[in-house]
């Protein structure tokens, strides 16, 4: 089960299978070139034109082609790819939150709404890049603008198809971001562009429908390990996507923040800090109602004024916490409206 997501991957493979990546790698590289209209320059237009180049934090993507064959790793791309109307041929497993074949429910809705074939769904728990699969989809690009890929990694997806990796930090990238990225990769900036306005449009009217919620304070954790709190910087994704909703990050989450500069997306709090926590609200996700009355139960807990007052708004369910985890323009429309009238409860009784 994987609650948090970790950029760190084990690298004992990569001799193994270096071989195989190289030797099929000629062949689908050859194909992606293919049909690349010679006398155009690389750009970063993502107009339609191609090729394009992509940067990122791993190196530039340089895609020859439209791409026909799309892969997706990490989360979030292949729910954009889907939102374009693309089945792509192959993406990740989602153990959590996902069906038995472990695809996430609202990506499940899309292929069937879209008539098209499952794709090949790629091993994701391992805390390894299964080399092998991608090899296996030959796909034209490996879209994973929202992952914890290694320099290692990359490098060696990069032998099988261009990779469109993160553009500053591994687990960070916002879902408007992720959007722009694919859609440039893609050439359908004009397409993924009018996805992020039809969202926005959305998230804005729900704020609208509950002003209780603007400029309140919240502050956003986890509990996945006993005694700590996984405490999420205000450059998560989910964080950002509450406030689009209005609301404010607590001062909180910066002051009692003891490890600024790890690089990484969350920070670790003991519960004897937790009555530190200055807050109106008390966002955390949970995987069944048993886990919130397990948290609640501790007396350091129950002993905030959040719990106390019911100024606390749990996610409850794995579908739940995995489309809060990773806001995109498919996950957000399936749980918004779901969970921001709880959200709004819990705003109500600040005083």
């Amino acid at each position: 089960m994987l609650l948090v997501p970790r950029a760190a991957r084990r690298r004992s493979r990569l001799a193994v299978i270096a071989s195989a990546i190289v030797a099929s790698a000629a062949l689908v590289l050859t194909g992606c070139s293919a049909g690349g209209p010679a006398a155009q320059s690389s750009s970063d237009s993502g107009t339609g034109a191609f090729p394009v180049t992509v940067k990122s934090a791993l190196g530039d993507a340089t895609i020859d082609a439209k791409p026909k064959r799309i892969a997706t790793w990490g989360w979030g791309a292949q729910d954009i790819v889907l939102a374009l109307g693309i089945v792509p041929v192959a993406m990740p497993a989602f153990a959590y939150g996902g069906t038995a074949d472990g695809i996430l429910p609202w990506d499940a809705d899309r292929i069937k709404e879209l008539g098209g074939k499952t794709p090949k769904i790629i091993p994701a728990d391992t805390g390894e890049v299964p080399f092998e699969d991608f090899v296996t989809a030959k796909p034209d690009v490996i879209l994973a603008p929202y992952s914890g890929l290694t320099q290692a990694e990359y490098d060696t997806l990069s032998k099988i198809a261009p990779v469109v990796a993160y553009p500053e930090k591994p687990w960070a990238t916002s879902w408007r971001d992720q959007t722009e990225i694919v859609g440039k990769a893609l050439g359908m900036t004009k397409e993924t562009d009018a996805l992020v306005t039809k969202t926005e449009d959305a998230v804005t009217a729900l704020a609208a429908k509950y002003p209780v919620l603007k400029d309140k304070t919240f502050f956003y954790a986890a509990a996945n390990e006993p005694g700590k709190l996984n405490v999420y910087r205000a450059d998560d994704p989910r964080v950002q996507l509450l406030n689009d909703l209005g609301l404010k990050n607590s001062p909180s989450i910066a002051s009692l923040d003891s490890s600024k500069g790890d690089g990484s997306f969350f920070y670790q709090l003991s519960y004897e800090n937790l009555s530190k926590i200055d807050t109106d609200l008390l966002v955390m996700y949970f995987e069944d109602q048993a886990a919130v009355d397990a948290f609640t139960s501790d007396p350091l807990v129950a002993a905030m004024p959040t719990i106390k007052e019911g100024r606390f708004a749990p996610i409850i369910g794995r579908s739940f916490v995995a489309a809060t985890s990773a806001p995109s323009v498919l996950s957000i429309p399936w749980m918004l409206d779901r969970y921001v009238p709880q959200l709004a409860e819990a705003a109500d009784k600040v005083k």
